[in-house]
């Protein structure tokens, strides 16, 4: 189903403008107690539109028509029981209880006249509604996976209660995506920079149909790749994919920008600017380049920069935060509405080899962000080796497909070890495993201890210079995937 997101100072316009069916109120990071906090104006709730107030949607739904919300007794982050009292419109055919997400400190007591209770967590009102209004609103967050029935509440909100249609296909968005990339660039050249995972590929493929051979890839070996990737990638683009690439071996660069940097948001800016520099350079040495062709993701953007309402940042990422104001390159990012299980639909529709499409997301500032601390061409090998066990112990046990990532972190901690009897004061290596579906939230993976063990006694065996493997059972939230 068609959808625009808007920041809440345009509700109204929009809401005027567009006619939608609908209106779903988001979470974000603020708190309806606090002054100035984002509100809408009284007009917007007087235009009869099916409102679905989403965590701080709910929130402020409740407050604006009358209801009382208060900074909660204690915050609920992660998993929760949502225990209906009735069902109604929204919650048709579900069980009686099941496993939702929430994330958040305040909480409704009070609901406003004409609503009622549908469920609650505990003592906490999970979910509102004032069906004669067709308003409803829900403390946890059904648009993530680990909400169970989370698509079958939004499907109710969506079909019965909005009467909206599915129109709106991948293969709608792959023709609107060409007929606007060729009206964008007309005549002009682009390049396009290639990470080796999905997004790049698929950002790649939609302009090349749009464009043909006026669209040239750079892949950059940027000396923070993993072990053997920058041949093996290069060779499947060439090879799978027949787009025109050029491989630029530009690790040196890189690695002497990063030296001594070890706060996290100052390595993924360097990068960032880096990678820019080097497309620049490709571009000046091909000629007339007018568009750089990147594979921004929409959670790329939320995590990064508040471009459409206020967000928090989370981490800047390379392509989005850590981008320079002086950039001669007009940028084009065909899938930058799009989360990641979206991207590999289109992928698949796409006609893209597999290898491509079920790739596990890789940041783009690479092992820097996996290496707390300085980056060092040493700790790089370390967290290569050590990353290289866990990714063949990973597809011998059959499990890369069932993943979305599992790799290597090296901590800036040295521990005490005993090998052969001597003594040892060597580095410490976690290892991260996660399921998700979209990466705006992740849960750790229950990893049979059998793998774990052969993991870990394979990277203190192997690996000269770590001596202690440990475990990240952390979900996001409250953690992010990468550790930095």
């Amino acid at each position: 189903m068609y959808c625009e997101i808007v920041p809440y100072w345009q509700a109204l316009e929009k809401a005027e403008a567009l006619c939608p069916r609908g209106v779903i109120l988001s979470g974000g990071p603020d708190s309806v107690c606090r002054t100035g906090s984002p509100e809408l104006p009284a007009a917007f709730y007087d235009r009869g539109l099916p409102l679905l107030g989403i965590c701080y949607g709910m929130q402020l739904l409740a407050k604006s028509l009358g209801g009382t919300v208060v900074p909660g007794n204690q915050r609920e982050f992660g998993k929760a029981t949502n225990e209906l009292m009735e069902a109604g419109a929204l919650f048709d055919g579900m069980p009686a209880r099941f496993q939702v997400w929430m994330s958040h400190g305040d909480r409704v007591e009070a609901l406003p006249a004409g609503f009622r209770p549908l469920s609650r967590s505990g003592d906490v009102i999970a979910a509102m509604a004032d069906e004669s209004r067709k308003a409803y609103g829900l403390q946890f967050h059904p648009e993530v996976v680990h909400t169970h029935n989370g698509l079958k509440i939004l499907e109710n909100f969506l079909v019965r209660i909005c009467g909206c249609s599915r129109d709106w296909t991948t293969t709608a968005f792959i023709e609107t995506a060409i007929a606007e990339i060729a009206a964008r660039v007309g005549d002009a050249r682009a390049l396009c920079g290639l990470s080796g995972g999905v997004d790049s590929s698929v950002a790649a493929l939609l302009v090349h149909r749009a464009i043909g051979d006026r669209l040239t890839c750079v892949f950059v070996d940027n000396g923070l790749l993993r072990k053997n990737e920058y041949a093996s990638v290069l060779q499947n683009y060439r090879e799978r994919l027949h787009l025109k690439v050029i491989g630029v071996d530009a690790g040196d660069r890189f690695l002497s920008r990063l030296t001594d940097v070890d706060d996290p948001e100052s390595k993924r800016k360097i990068i960032g600017e880096e990678f820019i520099r080097v497309f620049e350079d490709q571009a000046r040495k091909l000629g007339e380049l007018r568009f750089l062709v990147q594979g921004t993701l929409y959670p790329d953007v939320i995590e990064s920069t508040s471009v459409r309402g206020p967000s928090a940042t989370i981490k800047s990422h390379h392509n989005v935060g850590g981008l320079p104001t002086d950039m001669q390159l007009e940028m084009i990012e065909p899938l930058r509405e799009l989360f990641k299980d979206e991207v590999r639909r289109v992928g698949e529709k796409l006609g893209m080899d597999a290898s491509f499409v079920h790739r596990q997301p890789f940041p783009g500032p690479g092992l820097a962000v996996r290496i707390l601390g300085p980056v060092t061409r040493q700790r790089l090998d370390l967290l290569r080796e050590a990353d290289a066990i866990v990714q063949e112990e990973m597809e011998s046990a059959g499990l890369t497909r069932q993943l979305w990532q599992s790799f290597a972190v090296l901590l800036p901690v040295r521990s005490v070890g005993v090998m052969g009897d001597d003594r040892t004061y060597e580095n410490v290596a976690a290892l991260r495993v996660v399921t998700s579906v979209d990466g705006m939230t992740a849960d750790w993976v229950r990893l049979p201890f059998e793998v774990l063990e052969r993991i870990s006694n394979r990277i203190v065996n192997e690996v000269r210079g770590i001596n202690r493997v440990v475990y990240d059972i952390t979900s996001k939230p409250p953690g992010t995937i990468e550790w930095e």
